[in-house]
């Protein structure tokens, strides 16, 4: 029986490169010597059922960083965390209930710049076991799954643009029903659907 997360493993397999939210603009002059903040975010997908899910979070509206937005359970590595994956895995405990014991890491994608000056890597994991996602009060407004064929087609994404900073900036959208899956969280997604398209 094929493993029904075997394309993620597939991109995996495969050599990536670094992505960054400057991707798509590459006029962006970026300050000599800047310092980039280490993160870990987890890709998890529940494979128990007919499809593949992946878990995303829509933040919380009143957050002061990216209010509203659709992003990865996870975030900065701390003094304590065994790196971006221990990262990954408790940022997911606190902000959706995952317990790291339901999780297998699979492993992690190339870092991804972001504006914010963080170097974030995508940790790809099975959730071993159905889980309910407990939101995290004032932080996660609702937790969310997209099926893993929305995102692994590259017609699926498109660029977008706006203006930033003075400037025009272009971005990943790979919108979903109601959720607007932009940024990095789409920069990073089209990276894994590259890998799995080979």
């Amino acid at each position: 029986m094929t493993d029904p997360l075997a394309p993620v493993l597939a991109a995996l397999g495969r050599a990536g490169r670094p992505s960054s939210d400057y991707d798509l603009n590459p006029e962006t002059i970026l300050p000599e010597g800047r310092k980039l903040r280490a993160a870990g975010v987890l890709v998890a997908f529940d494979a128990s059922g007919p499809e593949p899910l992946l878990y995303l979070t829509k933040r919380s509206s009143h957050l002061r960083h990216h209010p509203g937005q659709i992003a990865f359970p996870g975030g900065k590595v701390d003094p304590d965390d065994d790196g971006p994956i221990g990262a990954a895995l408790r940022e997911s405990y606190e902000e959706i209930g995952l317990d790291p014991a339901n999780v297998e890491v699979l492993g992690t994608l190339e870092p991804h710049e972001t504006v914010t000056s963080f170097q974030v890597t995508p940790v790809l994991a099975r959730i071993k076991a159905p889980f309910t996602p407990r939101p995290e009060a004032g932080e996660v407004a609702e937790v969310f799954t997209v099926p893993l064929s929305h995102i692994s087609d590259l017609a699926n994404y498109r660029v977008e643009s706006r203006r930033w900073r003075g400037a025009r900036r272009y971005y990943f959208v790979a919108p979903y029903g109601p959720y607007y899956i932009w940024g990095a969280t789409a920069r990073m997604l089209r990276a894994l659907a590259d890998g799995m398209a080979g």
